[in-house]
């Protein structure tokens, strides 16, 4: 299995920064200027060496310039430039592969709505002896009543049928991480990431650390509820073969109830004789089962499409630019292996899954 090797050395250990910051961020110009001023005094106030990793999930925005111009006034600064929009999940692993934190790493959002002012609370935590601290939800501001109630039962979902591995109700990204526990993480490079299901799989000691969710400070949200729903759906096939399962009971109780269809059927011919039945309650009964038969199929092709995906061994990402915090600098080429490498280091910065 082909990982990231470790980022190369800049200097003594105690150059390094203790906590890295890792920040995944698609079209948000509007923000990033604010989410670093709010950002900086936070980190400060904690007295540990800290970095700020920005990955660009390939913005069509003036997101890359604004991330340049942060890191050009301060090197506290690391710019991970994917070639493309690979999605969240993608853009999160990269920030993680690129952290240089030797303590530990924090997970968090662009967009404010996870206030900057609670990852305090998750290093006292972290400094308690737990190895996971995440932020969970106690007020969701700026949401809908439907978002809300389909995150409810979308977690509630998860708990039923999620085995050993459970989802913490309320929960996002947006949480810090121990050093081992993020070399944990590493390990995993499935191609279909849901990272929240990964998070919650390398387990280790774990604490929740209660929050209110804000409004965003700037710009719009990048989830729809299309995207939310296939976002569920990688999390659902990811982590549980339940819908295999579901669709194996449905197709064994309609084979029950057209067997006890036809029994009654037989019986009421052999009293009564058989009157011609109705087309109608014909055609609703083979539209039922023809119904059956393709939902019991989409299931099977969303797990073999997975299936599919992996066997390829791509990479998870190409990176066009990486720039260390610091002012290190190191420009990305493709490997003739599709594994990304970056050019003066000669390390991997993707992994095949």
């Amino acid at each position: 299995m082909n990982r990231p090797s470790p980022l190369p050395v800049r200097g003594p250990r105690e150059a390094l920064p203790a906590i890295s910051v890792v920040v995944p961020a698609y079209n948000e110009q509007e923000v990033l200027p604010v989410f670093h001023a709010r950002m900086v005094p936070v980190m400060e106030a904690i007295g540990l060496p800290w970095e700020l990793v920005f990955v660009n999930d390939g913005s069509r925005d003036a997101t890359l310039d604004i991330m340049l111009g942060l890191q050009a006034a301060d090197p506290r600064i690391a710019v991970v430039n994917l070639s493309r929009n690979f999605g969240k999940e993608i853009a999160l692993t990269a920030g993680l592969d690129h952290a240089a934190g030797t303590e530990a790493v924090v997970v968090i959002d662009a967009d404010l709505q996870d206030p900057p002012e609670v990852i305090p609370e998750l290093v006292a935590a972290w400094r308690g002896g737990f190895d996971v601290a995440y932020a969970q939800r106690r007020v969701r501001e700026g949401e809908t009543w439907m978002k809300k109630a389909t995150a409810a039962g979308f977690y509630a979902f998860m708990q039923r049928i999620g085995g050993r591995v459970q989802l913490p109700p309320n929960t996002g990204d947006f949480r810090l991480m121990s050093r081992r526990a993020l070399d944990a993480l590493l390990t995993l490079r499935e191609q279909h990431r849901f990272m929240k299901g990964l998070f919650a799989w390398v387990g280790f000691p774990s604490v929740a650390v209660l929050y209110d969710r804000a409004p965003r400070a700037a710009g719009t949200t990048k989830w729809n509820y299309w995207k939310l729903w296939n976002l569920s759906l990688e999390g659902i096939t990811s982590f549980t073969v339940g819908p295999l399962k579901i669709a194996t009971y449905l197709g064994f109780g309609t084979a029950v109830f057209a067997a006890l269809f036809a029994f009654q059927l037989i019986v009421r011919t052999l009293l009564f004789g058989n009157p011609v039945a109705g087309y109608p309650s014909l055609l609703a009964v083979v539209l039922f089962f023809g119904g059956v038969q393709l939902m019991t199929l989409g299931i099977i092709g969303e797990y073999l499409g997975r299936v599919f995906n992996e066997t390829k061994g791509r990479p998870l990402y190409i990176v066009e630019r990486h720039l260390p915090s610091g002012g290190a600098y190191r420009q990305a080429s493709s490997a003739p292996t599709g594994v990304h490498r970056l050019a003066e280091s000669g390390t991997s910065g993707a992994s095949a899954a």
